[in-house]
């Protein structure tokens, strides 16, 4: 699928879900979980251990060409991508896209070249300005729990063109406020997650995505 109809079923989508955990196994259980609950754009972190075969195995099942409303769409990406060499990898293992915690330039150019979405992580308006420059069209603000959503409109005051999603600190509580902000999507992480993985039933998982996708459509109709 080309890079720009990637973007848009992402956000079209509006909420990534960011999972850690310790084996592949562990996170497509947790993938699937969260797809089923509607939240259907999955980061695997490559802090998980063999991160690369979870990766494959849910891009070979899942493929964002699906309609939405399909049991086999979902949009597979990378996260925690600290320089070009991951990217690379993450990408020939079926990613759809690529997200970092930091803005690292050749790891952007390097997902420009592959025709792949990348969202770096910036903090500041110098950091979003750099990424604009390298071709970044959407920049993740992290760690989003260091502001509250009024920071969207603050950066777009001088940069309004930029694309933000918050990625930290985002709750179902929050999420609305995120997205009046102005922010084009939003990660959540440890929350959907939590609560499975102390108790072992990953069918929570899904309980708490089915809350993020409602939280996320009120959020768009208002």
């Amino acid at each position: 699928m080309k890079k720009i109809k990637v973007l848009q079923r992402i956000l079209d989508c509006g909420v990534v879900a960011v999972l850690r955990g310790d084996s592949p196994d562990q996170v497509v259980e947790m993938a699937e979980q969260a797809i089923a609950g509607g939240v259907k754009v999955i980061e695997v972190t490559m802090t998980v251990p063999n991160a690369l075969q979870a990766i494959e195995r849910l891009s070979a099942k899942y493929s964002p060409d699906e309609p939405i409303d399909s049991d086999r769409f979902a949009v597979i990406g990378a996260g925690t991508v600290l320089e070009p060499h991951t990217a690379r990898m993450a990408i020939m293992a079926g990613s759809h896209f690529v997200v970092s915690p930091s803005l690292n330039e050749e790891t952007v150019k390097l997902c420009n070249m592959y025709r792949i979405p990348i969202m770096p992580g910036v903090v500041t308006i110098a950091e979003l300005l750099k990424g604009l420059e390298l071709g970044a069209d959407v920049m993740k603000l992290f760690p989003g729990n260091m502001f509250d959503p009024s920071i969207i409109k603050t950066f777009k005051g001088p940069v309004p063109q930029a694309n933000l999603m918050p990625t930290g600190g985002v709750s179902v509580s929050n999420l609305g406020e995120w997205i009046a902000a102005g922010a084009v999507a939003v990660g959540i992480g440890s929350d959907l997650t939590s609560e499975a993985l102390k108790t072992g039933d990953m069918n929570k998982v899904r309980e708490k995505a089915a809350q993020y996708a409602e939280a996320y459509r009120q959020a768009k109709s208002v």
